[in-house]
């Protein structure tokens, strides 16, 4: 996925990266508002060496003090400096826990000890902080100081020699004082920490989601999976439920993505021009139908005699699209109880209908009989394109009969709902049966955003389609109707 396809992704799944970051952020504002309140006092220890004037003594001192800074620095959470800090200040909590409070750092060629005492009162903070302090330099003037050792007067009597002091000394340069704020929680930091993770956990999931959801999302995936021709992309119209036929849908993009496929559709195939169209798809629900009835339309504004027959006998819905009585039709032809013409109805004023009539118990076996091949060869006799809707490919065997008696067919494809093996087995089926596949319609994909023509601004209303008096005689400019 490049850059490009990401940030598609990111849009397209915005309602993910929005409850992602609500979440996050809820969680960061939650988590400050029950933080108990820490704040920190903090206090400076100086060390130093007890030497003479000596100029060399001293700067033996200083190389004494900077080499051993830095263990003085492990020993301040140790126990026999809180210890006495505890039972002093009478805190009511182990050497441990207050051990756990405290942290001290010495700067490297230095000789400052930096201690650091956390608490949630800011006096206690600093008074616990210069306990430590106190204490500390009290247990490391003790470590440092040597043992006394006894010794000989000049008359060989032993003498006492005087009490040993330390070599080293530590003087406080800063004391702690209470602290005016606390140290944590820190809203800013949080609210800030919060929409990051909000961020890359929902970058998380919308990788995960397109690297685990195989649909469809563009008309160049279908061509790149198929090797198929995309003779067209319907955009996803919210009125059309309630408005399913392009004659009602005016000069809306829907309409004129049929009149696209119509247009499409006549010119990849001048050369073998089929003239049985049949219209399916892998699975239900991808708009088979609604497809087969409108390219029927636009074929018939375009000047076309076109006749339109439902082939799904399973559940037939052209009748239904344009209020025709659905009882009379395919299967009271194929079954021999009337003509072909006296069951046709017209819809529209334009295009002739041939509905499935009633739905019998062995569809795949009407469908791929030597009597449909002769209905629909005599419809072909009459009609310059018979548009065939039929059944879905994958569920049910109908099509796969019927498409040997048609000369091409087309394959609709739903955005972001038919995944790739359902189209690639589509595919193979139509393969299988030598079924020539015209090309695929990418249905219901993202409306492009706004009328590059200004709804059609100067170009004005579109031309009525011209009509030839002989529909055998109609040439391919004719078919492709307006601008």
């Amino acid at each position: 996925m490049d850059l490009h396809g990401f940030l598609k992704a990111l849009a397209r799944r915005w309602l993910t990266v929005v409850v992602c970051l609500v979440l996050a952020v809820g969680a960061a504002v939650a988590a400050t508002s029950l933080s108990t309140p820490a704040y920190e006092a903090s206090t400076q220890l100086f060390v130093a060496t007890r030497a003479s004037e000596d100029t060399t003594q001293l700067s033996q001192g200083q190389s004494f003090s900077q080499a051993r800074v830095q263990s003085y620095a492990a020993i301040v959470p140790t126990r026999q400096v809180t210890g006495p800090v505890v039972r002093e200040l009478k805190l009511g909590i182990t050497p441990e826990e207050l051990a756990s409070r405290i942290t001290a750092e010495a700067p490297l060629n230095t000789v400052l000890i930096n201690i650091s005492v956390r608490d949630t009162s800011p006096k206690r903070a600093a008074s616990i902080a210069n306990a430590v302090a106190a204490s500390f330099s009290a247990v490391v003037e003790r470590l440092e100081k040597p043992k006394p050792t006894d010794r000989q007067d000049p008359e060989g009597e032993p003498s006492a020699s005087p009490d040993p002091v330390s070599p080293v000394s530590l003087g406080v340069t800063q004391h702690a004082v209470a602290p005016a704020g606390p140290v944590s929680p820190r809203p800013l930091v949080n609210l800030a920490a919060g929409v990051l993770a909000g961020l890359l956990l929902a970058v998380g999931l919308v990788v995960l989601r397109e690297t685990l959801d195989t649909t469809l999302k563009t008309s160049q995936a279908v061509g790149e999976l198929t090797g198929l021709s995309g003779l067209g992309a319907i955009p996803y119209d919210k009125s059309a439920p309630a408005l399913p036929l392009i004659t009602a849908a005016g000069h809306s993009q829907r309409a004129e993505a049929f009149r696209k496929l119509r247009t499409n559709l006549q010119f990849a195939q001048v050369d073998d021009r089929p003239r049985i169209i049949m219209v399916t798809s892998s699975v239900p629900g991808e708009g088979k139908t609604n497809t087969s009835v409108n390219l029927a339309l636009s074929l018939a504004e375009a000047g076309v005699s076109t006749c339109l027959v439902d082939a799904d006998l399973r559940r037939p819905c052209v009748a239904k699209s344009f209020g025709l009585v659905q009882d009379a039709g395919l299967t009271t032809v194929l079954i021999g109880q009337a003509r072909v013409d006296e069951v046709m109805q017209q819809a529209d004023g334009r295009v002739s209908v041939l509905a499935s009539g009633a739905v019998p118990p062995n569809p795949t076996e009407l469908l791929a009989s030597t009597r449909m091949s002769e209905v629909l060869r005599e419809l072909a006799s009459a009609y310059e394109v018979v548009i065939v809707d039929t059944a879905p490919l994958l569920p049910v065997a109908d099509t796969i009969g019927l498409a040997r008696l048609a000369q091409g067919t087309l394959l609709v494809v739903r955005a972001s709902k038919t995944n790739r093996d359902q189209v690639r087995t589509a595919v193979e089926a139509l393969e299988r049966v030598g079924g020539r596949i015209l090309g695929t319609v990418f249905n219901m994909t993202e409306a492009p955003k706004g009328d590059p023509y200004g709804a059609y601004g100067e170009y004005g209303e579109l031309p009525s389609p011209r009509v030839s008096a002989h529909p055998r005689e109609a040439t391919a400019m004719d078919l492709a109707g307006e601008k």
